[in-house]
């Protein structure tokens, strides 16, 4: 597998290339040279820049959230096994692995071979949707009886998040419910001593979604059904591993939607009326590898460079989040969409483009928001892939809007644009609405959403 990826340019972009952290570089030097000075780079961080003072409406400034480092160029379980060794000198390792995997395929087996059967002290097959805290704590208990001292997830969403907080529970020999939600972000007896998780956390994504990338983590209350956000210092993957390859077993819908999240991080990290010109940087890269690299893999869902230019898009996706750059009405309004059923990822094809068109309808007193979205508009016609998906939906780039072209583009993908298609009632629209003015970015986005009725106003659009 190749360890650098280029962009292939549409008219009139500069050459880039993406390098192993996630940047891209302008090729003011031959490849052959370039090739050679990055086949060495196989683990370095993430992020390059501190993390910001809020994330997601959590205040960081105290706390410690260095970044995890990154791999790839080898398969996930060589890697794994090199790092878990040579980096992390562990011998007693967990695995959490997801239930699809475990039971359809034989990357468990292949991760458990490589790393050795005498180091693997336990395999954990599946999570239950939205991190039950009881699976936590049983994962914790198992981990804490066998003294693992490396944990690592094969997977993507509530598996990340579920061993983001085993590591945690361990470091502060949390054994109980009372005891875990003492930890939560909305707990009012917080423990004065939280100590940072110890045992290092490997993740090896199969999704987009970009969650190992966050220190945040999301876990439910089995009592009350009410998830919670547990944040502190440390906490997160220490390495994560890139694998192209082991991902063209990720069902297609899954694969595309979660992209369409990340594309929705860049999109509304572009269309932010504070953004600064190193997160506008980030996004434009991150929305250049992510458009025309999706459509690849719709076509062909082995398209190998497609999907690691994919995940490469997801670290600048993730980085300005990070950063504390303010989504909009697109992240608010989806967050309510997740309880009802809704995957993440389809909750971004649902709402992103219609927000888009709600912003530039009502965000005529301000001239930025057009300014904003016009420079999207022209981004997205750059790349040659991305043109002709839009040229085929019929759409011309003098007179479609932004929300028309990420309409055709997710519809392209064969991704679901409505509510309806879900099997949602329109019914639920008034109380969704309410809940959505709550969320952290309601009031952050360009049109700031005070007022039930400007929600519901998007949301009809897409019944």
């Amino acid at each position: 597998m190749a360890s650098e990826a280029g962009i292939k340019p549409g008219p009139g972009a500069p050459d880039i290339s993406i390098t192993r952290a996630g940047a891209m570089v302008e090729m003011d030097k031959g490849k052959e040279d370039f090739h050679a000075e990055n086949e060495s780079r196989t683990y370095e961080p993430a992020f390059n820049e501190p993390a910001g003072t809020n994330l997601a409406g959590i205040p960081i400034k105290n706390l410690k959230l260095p970044s995890p480092y990154v791999s790839y160029g080898l398969p996930y379980y060589e890697a794994c096994a090199k790092h878990v060794t040579g980096t992390f000198h562990a011998s007693k390792v967990y695995i959490i692995a997801s239930g699809t995997l475990a039971r359809s395929t034989d990357k468990v087996e292949k991760l458990v071979s490589a790393l050795g059967k005498e180091k693997v002290v336990g395999v954990r097959k599946g999570i239950t949707p939205h991190t039950p805290w009881s699976e936590i704590l049983s994962i914790t208990a198992e981990c804490r009886e066998a003294n693992a001292d490396c944990v690592i997830t094969l997977c993507a969403g509530s598996i990340t998040d579920g061993a983001k907080l085993v590591v945690l529970c361990l470091a502060n020999d949390v054994s109980t419910p009372s005891e875990l939600s003492r930890y939560s972000v909305e707990s009012k007896d917080v423990s004065p001593d939280v100590k940072k998780p110890t045992v290092p956390l490997i993740t090896i994504p199969t999704s987009l979604s970009g969650g190992e990338y966050f220190s945040l983590a999301g876990s439910t209350d089995d009592s009350t059904s009410h998830k919670q956000g547990f944040l502190h210092s440390g906490m997160g993957s220490k390495l994560i591993i890139l694998d192209p390859e082991l991902c063209i077993t990720t069902p297609e819908y899954h694969w595309l939607s979660t992209g369409i999240r990340s594309v929705d991080h860049c999109i509304e990290a572009l269309c932010c009326l504070t953004a600064t010109p190193a997160s506008d940087e980030k996004a434009e890269k991150g929305l250049r590898l992510l458009a025309p690299s999706l459509l690849r893999c719709k076509k062909d869902e082995k398209d190998v460079e497609a999907r690691l230019r994919c995940q490469m898009a997801v670290i600048c996706a993730m980085n300005n989040v990070r950063a504390g750059i303010t989504m909009g009405g697109s992240h608010s309004i989806r967050h309510q969409l997740g309880p009802l059923g809704v995957p993440h990822g389809i909750t971004s094809c649902i709402m992103c483009p219609a927000v888009m068109k709600y912003n530039i309808k009502h965000g005529s007193s301000n001239p930025k928001i057009a300014r904003r979205q016009e420079k999207v508009r022209k981004i997205l016609w750059l790349e040659s892939e991305v043109v002709k998906a839009l040229t085929e939906a019929g759409l011309s780039e003098g007179s479609a809007d932004l929300g028309d072209l990420l309409n055709a583009i997710i519809r392209t993908l064969g991704l679901p644009r409505t509510l309806k298609e879900l099997n949602i009632s329109s019914d639920v629209i008034p109380a969704l609405s309410k809940r959505a003015l709550d969320d952290f970015w309601s009031p952050t986005n360009p049109v700031p959403l005070l007022k039930a009725e400007q929600v519901q106003e998007i949301l009809e659009t897409v019944v």
